[in-house]
């Protein structure tokens, strides 16, 4: 069955009526002009914040598709754990493709981060440009594996920027290639910490460098932050391939793969 995303403000139910979704924009003239679908076809929906329904499209008018809604659909798609990849912003289309799998992996969200050695700068207009693109990547990667959430895509910050705005309450991780302790090592004291606190089932920030790598003094930095350099192995990893890596390895430990 064909899947939509439709923005919880599109989902309504006048008094005395069935529950209705409103179809525009993209959405829509995918669901007109690409898959040419007709009034009385099967259609899932999606609001992206969790909730999912199934339904039949009533009418197609004026750039709209009216669908009305018959199910409630729940199923078990979202991990419980919540994982943020903090990921230094690369060259090229790199970008692309790690959202896109992480979304696909359950990241909660995605932060680019300008670290020292990002080869790329970004000018206001150019990082807004960006920043819709990758929100989209992200929609549409959702879409792909029926997640019922969209991650958001937060602006691009210094490392500064990111570690003020942490929670008091997280989990803090940052991969290194010039080494730390093994990631089996990191997940038992930070459930040794958990157990301590009563800290269970707070988010995970995962850091990861550019090309470039970090920079010592930008691992210092987080460490004064409460995070933890730890390493992916005895191979380096390139940047794309780490954070999806750690947060493979992550989802199978705490999250819906164990």
């Amino acid at each position: 069955m064909h899947r939509f995303y439709v923005p919880p403000e599109d989902i309504h139910q006048e008094q005395g009526q069935e529950e209705q979704a409103v179809i525009k924009g993209q959405e829509f003239r995918h669901l007109a002009k690409v898959l040419r679908l007709l009034p009385g076809e099967a259609v899932t929906i999606f609001d992206g914040r969790g909730r999912e329904y199934s339904g039949k499209i009533v009418s197609l008018q004026k750039g709209e598709a009216l669908v009305r809604i018959e199910e409630s659909l729940l199923f078990p798609r979202e991990s419980q754990l919540e994982v943020w990849l903090v990921q230094g912003l690369p060259k090229g289309e790199k970008m692309e493709l790690i959202i896109q799998k992480a979304t696909e992996l359950g990241v909660r969200g995605i932060i680019p981060l300008k670290a020292q050695r990002c080869v790329v700068r970004l000018a206001d207009k150019k990082e807004a440009e960006r920043r819709k693109r990758w929100q989209k990547v992200a929609l549409e990667a959702a879409k792909q594996c029926r997640r019922p959430v969209i991650p958001t895509v937060l602006p691009a910050c210094s490392l500064e920027e990111f570690l003020q705005e942490l929670p008091a309450r997280r989990h803090l991780l940052i991969p290194w290639e010039e080494g730390g302790c093994s990631f089996k090592e990191a997940l038992t004291a930070l459930s040794a910490k958990e157990k301590e606190s009563g800290a269970a089932g707070v988010p995970v920030y995962l850091v990861i460098g550019p090309e470039g790598g970090f920079a010592a003094g930008e691992v210092a930095q987080v460490q004064s932050g409460g995070g933890i350099p730890l390493s992916l192995g005895p191979r380096i990893l390139r940047t794309e391939t780490a954070g999806l890596a750690a947060l493979a390895a992550l989802m199978f430990a705490w999250g819906d793969w164990g």
